[in-house]
């Protein structure tokens, strides 16, 4: 049996839309719950649930668990969203008031262009990877729910397809949005687009 790893990126906060990273720790929405019941619906119920430790992400999957009569989540440092240093609490229009080709230098290229005080592209890379490693190894032949955010979400895109660390904001993720990685032990590990 392989083993399936259904990543879901968190609800819509309440807030809004703004550069949260693992700083700004706001609770999910009614908006954002209801995103997140709708979109796990299709899920077949997984053998253990893993979140971020951000309120966002943990408050989702402790409810799931509860309501699945699962064990309670586990809570992984790794997998909070990438640190953006000074745009932390801010919009896109507060950045753009700023500074006009902030966002657009920084997605185009996001290692050049980092907000100040942002979290190295390389450091947060490297420790969504080995999370997503040792899920793999150590839940071998189970079905995990993982709830994170669009970051982690984009590192493991990047990792299991070794694209280059640039190209991680080439990748839009929604709110509630799921992104699965399986691995069947004979190929490497793949994404499933359903």
């Amino acid at each position: 049996m392989p083993t399936l790893i259904h990543f879901i990126r968190h609800g819509t906060p309440v807030g809004g839309n703004r550069y949260r990273g693992h700083s700004i720790d706001d609770p999910l929405s009614d908006k954002g719950w209801l995103q997140m019941r709708t979109a796990v619906r299709s899920l077949t119920i997984p053998d253990r649930v893993v979140s971020s430790p951000m309120l966002r992400c943990l408050s989702f999957a402790e409810d799931y668990c509860e309501q699945h009569q699962l064990d309670s989540p586990i809570v992984d440092d790794r997998l909070k969203e990438v640190g953006f240093g000074d745009w932390e609490g801010k919009s896109s229009s507060e950045i753009l008031a700023e500074d006009v080709a902030a966002i657009r230098n920084f997605y185009h290229d996001p290692i050049a262009h980092r907000p100040a005080n942002a979290e190295l592209l390389e450091d947060f890379q490297q420790r969504v990877a080995d999370s997503l490693e040792e899920l793999l190894n150590k839940y071998r032949d189970q079905r995990l729910l993982v709830v994170a955010h669009a970051g982690v979400m984009r590192a493991v895109i990047g990792h299991t397809l070794k694209t280059p660390l640039a190209s991680l904001y080439k990748v839009s993720i929604g709110n509630a949005a799921i992104v699965t990685v399986e691995d069947d032990h004979v190929r490497p590990a793949t994404l499933v687009i359903e």
